[in-house]
């Protein structure tokens, strides 16, 4: 399939639940078109992975929802809709401090403490996408956290300065542009290594939980439908969905 370029529509919120809620509903109402981007100064009852929440200071963080049609890859390779979102935000993250990583499956991560989360819903048309959500909260500005997610940080901690969230959703909007272009064929490969090579923990072995035990093991590599590959102590390689398989902090 021809590459595609996306024109990005921009709709700000005073406030809202769930800016993947609101984009979900919005879009069933009226058929919207790829590139469709709502952000909120607050969202109420921001959602994450695992079901967990997200905490965000109104007025202090970005959060924002994009709506996205990629239907030229499959539904097997469906991945690399999500190298691509998490490799856009390292990309802008880069530009203002080292230091940042991807926690497998997209988690961004500044040393070992959360910055970003990336929840994408998909909604598949036989082998193919339809539609696919992507919800991001990124922590830009706030100084203090106060639920009991275990270990956030915001960008004004790690630089002690504070930031346009607006020129940052833009910057985003520029990096996701052409990291989502190799997402067709010619280039998903790089997409894939660059993936790899900016992983949290990809450089020795750390303690794993999965359902059955804790576990030391490193890691080798990630399949086109997001099962991470660890090699344990013991020599034995092993592939893990989402949800079953933890990293120890």
């Amino acid at each position: 399939m021809e590459n595609k370029e996306i024109i990005f529509i921009k709709d700000r919120l005073p406030e809202t639940g769930s800016t993947n809620t609101y984009l979900q509903e919005l879009d069933n109402e009226r058929h919207l078109p790829e590139g469709y981007l709502v952000y909120t100064d607050t969202q109420r009852a921001g959602r994450g992975q695992r079901g967990n929440s997200w905490e965000s200071e109104p007025g202090k963080n970005l959060t924002f929802s994009l709506l996205l049609r990629p239907e030229h890859i499959s539904a097997n390779q469906q991945f690399l809709l999500s190298q691509a979102v998490s490799l856009a935000m390292t990309d802008v993250l880069n530009q203002y401090a080292p230091g940042f990583s991807i926690k497998w499956p997209n988690d961004i991560y500044w040393e070992d403490k959360k910055i970003a989360g990336i929840l994408i819903e998909n909604v598949l048309s036989g082998s193919t996408f339809a539609r696919s959500i992507v919800g991001i909260g990124l922590n830009i500005n706030q100084e203090k956290f106060i639920s009991d997610a275990p270990n956030p940080v915001s960008l004004t901690q790690i630089t002690g300065h504070t930031y346009d969230i607006d020129r940052l959703l833009d910057q985003f909007i520029d990096a996701f542009r052409r990291r989502y272009l190799q997402t067709f064929t010619n280039s998903s490969q790089s997409l894939r290594e660059e993936y790899l090579s900016t992983l949290y923990r990809n450089d020795g072995r750390y303690p794993y939980d999965s359902a059955s035990e804790k576990f030391y093991a490193s890691i080798v590599g990630v399949e086109p439908d997001g099962h991470l590959i660890l090699m344990t102590d013991a020599g034995e390689e092993r592939r893990f969905a989402f949800k079953e398989v933890s990293f120890l902090l």
